[in-house]
């Protein structure tokens, strides 16, 4: 198998030594060429084609946003942003995503732990990831054919309807696509998993927020849960929904990672399943691995009733997770991204809610 051909753009000259020697020590990728600035890094795309291009955000001459803008118009590649653990460095790479980068990987105050053996790990596998994703002159457009699955649900109606939602790599474009086409009265609260460190889901839900009819927000725990308002887990805290009363409540915990990830769609998922008296739909959108499949499983052995959504093949940036759910035969309609919302409105009409 020929190896990864990357190029690392940075305008520090020890960051591009850094990166390169992090994913030179997996023998599936090779360095081709580094750059110090957008405009270098757009001549080297342009001569060289890597497979996957690394770069920095912040850099003189030509910044990340400027050079990621002219990538995707003049030359698409797969590409993964470092980013600074701050406010601005989390709005940046939000923008960034929204554009047409794959991934991100936040860079630590302290560079020099950059080189510890999990940032390692992280970037050689969000490179290896970005590989695999097929681009297109312009983002790819949600589009293709929905299938209904011969998955039997025998759905008793409640006057509750609750929407959950899983999503991984190229889920903030996803859910910037999805959430956006929800109308203001949508009449059930949802609560979103987003695997993403500390800080960013903040950005991501203030970023969604100002796009959307809806309220959008980052989770708080012990709230109480609101039609029309979407919850997004906080990074590195886990999310679940009890019932408090007659209501519904979000509880953040720090228990341990599952499967590696906190937040855990699984947690999310498996906890909505008891719940009684309430409508619960289950969407599990782009995302490598397979995060969301087993607490599927948990919810529909608590309520057979729990309708799920994936999003299909043809929208998803990284079809691992949804292809997962699918797997399980729990799935009952495998829908395009530009089609989760309309198929989320019908489902709530069909309980007399909208």
């Amino acid at each position: 198998m020929n190896p990864i051909r990357v190029l690392v753009i940075d305008d520090s000259a020890f960051m591009r030594k850094v990166i390169k020697d992090m994913l030179v020590s997996d023998q599936r990728i090779e360095v081709i060429a580094t750059a110090r600035n957008g405009e270098d890094g757009l001549k080297k795309i342009k001569r060289l084609s890597p497979d996957v291009v690394t770069m920095d955000i912040h850099m003189p001459v030509m910044d990340g946003i400027t050079a990621l803008q002219s990538i995707m118009q003049d030359c698409p590649v797969p590409v993964v942003m470092l980013s600074s653990e701050t406010a601005e460095g989390a709005e940046k790479t939000l923008q960034a995503i929204s554009h047409g980068a794959v991934d991100f990987i936040t860079k630590p105050s302290n560079y020099l732990s950059m080189e510890n053996g999990e940032k390692t790990e992280e970037i050689i596998n969000k490179v290896i990831v970005a590989s695999a994703v097929t681009m297109s002159p312009s983002p790819k457009e949600s589009s293709g054919n929905s299938a209904d699955l011969p998955v039997t649900t025998e759905r008793q109606l409640f006057d509750k309807t609750i929407v959950t939602i899983g999503t991984s790599t190229g889920g903030p474009r996803a859910l910037q696509k999805l959430i956006p086409t929800l109308p203001g009265d949508f009449s059930a609260p949802i609560l979103i998993v987003q695997h993403m460190p500390p800080g960013f889901t903040k950005s991501l839900a203030d970023r969604l927020n100002s796009m959307s009819n809806i309220t959008v927000k980052e989770a708080v725990h012990g709230e109480i849960l609101h039609d029309g308002t979407a919850y997004i887990a906080p990074g590195d805290y886990h999310m679940r929904v009890n019932k408090v009363g007659t209501a519904l409540a979000i509880e953040l915990t720090e228990e341990a990672p599952v499967n590696g990830h906190r937040p855990s769609v699984d947690v999310l998922f498996a906890s909505a399943g008891p719940l009684e008296k309430i409508n619960k739909i289950a969407v599990i959108l782009t995302g490598m691995g397979s995060d969301g499949s087993n607490g599927l499983k948990q919810m529909k052995a608590s309520d057979p009733s729990t309708i799920a959504i994936a999003e299909s093949e043809k929208t998803a940036v990284i079809y691992g997770m949804p292809k997962a759910a699918v797997k399980t035969e729990r799935v009952n309609h495998i829908v395009p991204l530009n089609q989760v919302a309309d198929t989320l409105e019908k489902l709530l009409k069909d309980t007399g809610r909208m």
